[in-house]
């Protein structure tokens, strides 16, 4: 049932809503695995990591919040219930316990290079299906490259 009709063909609305609640998983997961992340590390970094782990959460928050606006926006109701979020992410299952500051950010890494993967095959998806929602990943997709680029620079 749509309550807001979209101005998309239907077919154009299932690419789209396909891409924004993908991207809802991954984002509402990085803010998880990063504070996860942020409340467990440790080492001669610990400060550094920790203070650049809260900079992806509030990233992937602000994102999280925009993708399922977008999403109402077009009459498709966001789902960013755990459930769905641990079946639809594109970040791999992360250890519980104490995480050393090196192996932190080799997390952080490999989620981030994970997310910019999907997130850039949502660019090219929704290229000519919805050009707004195209250039909202376009803008996240900079953002979490901006953080992979640090992360990457943080182990050297």
């Amino acid at each position: 049932m749509y309550v807001v009709k979209s101005p998309l063909s239907d077919a154009h609305l299932m690419t789209v809503s396909e891409a924004l609640q993908g991207a809802l998983a991954d984002l509402v997961d990085l803010a998880l695995v990063a504070k996860q992340i942020h409340w467990n590390v440790v080492g001669p970094r610990f400060r550094s990591v920790h203070l650049q782990l809260d900079e992806v959460v509030d990233t992937a928050r602000t994102h999280s919040d925009t993708v399922a606006e977008r999403a109402s926006a077009l009459g498709v109701s966001p789902d960013g219930r755990a459930s769905t979020v641990a079946v639809g992410s594109g970040i791999g299952a992360v250890n519980g316990g104490w995480i050393q500051d090196g192996d932190a950010v080799a997390v952080l890494v490999e989620a981030l290079g994970a997310l910019i993967g999907r997130m850039r095959e949502r660019v090219a998806a929704t290229a000519e299906a919805d050009p707004v929602s195209q250039d909202i990943f376009i803008g996240i997709t900079a953002d979490l490259e901006k953080h992979y680029w640090m992360f990457q620079a943080e182990n050297g």
